[in-house]
């Protein structure tokens, strides 16, 4: 079985959609060149992300877009045999949701509405209720935006969907508080690249994960797009530079040798987990 060519990009994006939509088309033009099946564009690649996480957008904020709307069907055009992830602001009613479309050619494959979220990004957005995984061209996937990773029952919960691959979307600034110089060192790069490197391996699963780079208002982006393998081990990265990570990966073969002796979802003991619901501090909710 030949494997699957894929990409996960770091690039800056902002509120000019023109400029956003000619970007995606270098990317996606790129990618197709090289080879690649599946492309995983950053959370908010369509009209950019906050200028800041202090709860106040300062400039009305990203564009609230029509999932069913021009811009969504341009991304597919744009997509056409790609299977093609990207982040933006949906409009649906009064509200505005951070989401992740997946398209193709043939139009959306797959939707999900970030459920969690961090600082003072509900000011602006309203949570998501749930993670789905769904079947593509390229196998059946799950996607999550940016802190949603940060709680392992999102991807478990996508594993136990079915998903072979997890695709997330982020907008993953550096520390505020205590910046290091070289991105590179940030601690907030290392916990995004642990985080993507935990939820792979826990769930033995392929991940990819996009990312913004470059700035935005007051926020500095960590870059480090990479793909990882189901045990745990990234196989291309972009570091904290834009760019596009590629690999090449047979998914029925690394899901299968990841988890013929120790099968993560096979040996779960579901009855010996706390099904009682926590809050922070608390006991931990069982996610079966």
């Amino acid at each position: 079985m030949s494997g699957l060519r894929m990409g996960a990009v770091a690039a800056p994006f902002d509120r000019d959609l023109a400029g956003d939509f000619a970007r995606i088309e270098r990317l996606v033009a790129g990618a197709r060149d090289a080879g690649v099946r599946l492309l995983a564009l950053p959370e908010a690649c369509l009209g950019g992300y906050l200028l800041s996480m202090d709860g106040d957008p300062g400039d009305g904020g990203p564009p609230a877009l029509d999932p069913d709307g021009p811009e969504i069907r341009r991304l597919a055009a744009i997509a056409g045999d790609m299977v093609v992830c990207a982040g933006y602001c949906e409009a649906a009613g009064a509200n505005r949701y951070n989401a992740v479309v997946c398209v193709h050619g043939d139009g959306v494959l797959g939707h999900h509405r970030k459920v969690h979220q961090p600082l003072s990004e509900d000011a602006l957005f309203a949570p998501g209720e749930a993670f789905e995984a769904f079947d593509t061209p390229v196998g059946r996937l799950g996607m999550m935006i940016c802190y949603d990773k940060a709680f392992p029952e999102s991807a478990r919960s996508l594993a136990l969907a079915g998903a072979e691959i997890v695709v997330c979307v982020s907008a993953w600034p550096a520390s505020r508080t205590d910046p290091a110089p070289d991105l590179a060192d940030d601690r907030w790069t290392r916990r995004f690249d642990l985080f993507d490197r935990a939820r792979a391996l826990e769930n033995q699963v392929v991940w990819l994960s996009a990312n913004q780079s470059g700035t935005f208002g007051s926020l500095r982006f960590v870059g480090s797009a990479k793909i990882v393998d189901p045990g745990g081990e990234v196989v291309a990265a972009t570091g904290v530079t834009g760019g596009t990570a590629v690999a090449e990966i047979d998914i029925r073969r690394a899901l299968g040798t990841a988890r013929r002796s120790m099968g993560h979802l096979r040996d779960r003991r579901p009855a010996a987990y706390n099904r009682d619901a926590g809050s922070a501090g608390g006991a931990v909710g069982s996610w079966g």
